[in-house]
């Protein structure tokens, strides 16, 4: 019997899919479940499981896009597993031939006149032919002068590697590229800034980080202040946390905050659900378990859909100052930097402090200038002021301690 594989659908909206890679060689037995592909979707990229056991018949090729329902590959089920076959059987990958060992140089006289040892070596330490150099000397002649003052056009190869390679952009990298360039035509985007004093948040997590990791198992960081923050903004700026649908403006009484996150196929942006109902241990336990899932390769569509407003964090790369392109159809996206000691004015004085640049990039369409500031500012004393505004004057309690 021959069982049909067909494209599953990995989520709603998504009409067809990319073979990424086949995990299996065609003709070889495969085992019930085991993966047998990874596929490329807009969204995200997913595992393809073997239905049943048997010999399986690839009826695509990698790169392939292939629409959902398609079949992609047929299993021989009454095929017998052959012996001293494993359960899983990795391809074998072609090896490719090694490159041809270029020829030595030639190190005869070049065309442009004869060259004295001395100018010879120079040249050749520079990297540079007695081709490309006029000679002052008697008849042409290159002289150590001339190798001295000589250097290498710009636009002359000097014996470096000048390989390229063509590859095509996975599906999900496509779908990214075309969302963004939309972002950029679709919208009236505009950034503004500010600058956050981590100090205060600096000294809580320096007091009660180790027995917030003790008591929770997830350390205490800086996203639970942000997310808390921003949660606490969205309901004082509620046109922040809307998006435009055609004439209309969807308000939302939720905050489901995405965070970007960095996964083996790039940058991948999943959701925490109702962050207003979250405490501290809750959102650093969320951001950890989608971390680990974006990281393993495991995050599903459904965990990078229907977010309201998104986070990223750049700073992680070493970014100082960014405009974050909304991620739409939200109208928001608060952008956090790198944490850097600055000189600044605290009650005449002049100190030292770590100070974070903060960046809003929003819809302008929907978000007037008065609430993108307030919003940002309100983000602003939050962080500063976290014991008051964020635990009530109650660290322990807050932190569940």
């Amino acid at each position: 019997m021959i069982l049909e594989m067909k494209v599953p659908s990995p989520g709603e909206s998504i009409t067809e899919v990319e073979i990424a890679t086949w995990l299996v060689a065609d003709g070889d037995y495969v085992e019930k479940d085991q993966p047998i592909a990874e596929v490329d979707s807009d969204k995200a990229t997913l595992e393809l499981p073997a239905e049943e056991s048997g010999i399986i018949t690839l009826k695509a090729e990698e790169g392939d896009a292939v629409a959902v329902g398609a079949i992609v590959c047929l299993i021989d089920l009454d095929a017998k597993k052959p012996e001293g076959a494993t359960e899983t059987k990795e391809v074998e990958v072609e090896k490719k031939p090694k490159k041809a060992e270029k020829p030595a140089e030639s190190k005869t006289t070049y065309a442009s006149g004869a060259t004295s040892p001395a100018a010879k070596k120079i040249l050749d330490e520079k990297g540079i032919a007695s081709s490309e150099i006029k000679g002052t000397g008697r008849d042409g002649r290159i002289t150590k002068d001339d190798a001295v003052n000589a250097t290498p056009s710009m636009g002359t190869p000097t014996g470096g590697s000048r390989n390229s390679e063509r590859k095509k952009m996975s599906m999900l990298r496509r779908k990214v590229a075309q969302r963004l360039v939309s972002v950029k035509n679709e919208t009236a985007m505009l950034t503004t800034f500010n600058e956050v004093d981590m100090k205060p948040i600096f000294d809580l997590r320096n007091e009660f980080k180790e027995d917030f990791k003790a008591k929770h198992g997830v350390s205490l960081g800086f996203m639970s202040f942000f997310t808390l923050a921003v949660v606490r903004a969205l309901e004082l700026y509620p046109d922040v946390n809307s998006m435009i649908d055609g004439d209309y403006k969807i308000l939302h009484d939720f905050k489901d905050i995405s965070i970007a996150v960095s996964g083996p196929k790039g940058l991948m942006v999943p959701v925490i659900r109702n962050a207003e109902n979250l405490s501290f241990r809750g959102v650093e336990s969320e951001v950890k378990r989608l971390a680990l899932r974006a990281r393993d390769g495991q995050i599903t569509v459904d965990e990078m859909t229907g977010g309201t407003f998104t986070i990223t964090n750049g700073g992680v790369f070493g970014s100082m100052l960014s405009t974050p392109i909304i991620n739409p159809p939200q109208s928001g996206i608060l952008g956090m930097h790198n944490i850097v000691e600055r000189p600044v004015a605290v009650n005449g004085e002049v100190v030292i402090r770590p100070i974070m640049y903060v960046a809003l990039s929003y819809d302008h369409r929907v978000i007037d200038g008065r609430e993108s500031v307030g919003f940002l500012v309100a983000v602003k004393e939050a962080l500063e002021n976290p014991i008051e505004i964020l635990m009530n004057n109650n660290p322990k309690k807050a932190l569940e301690l």
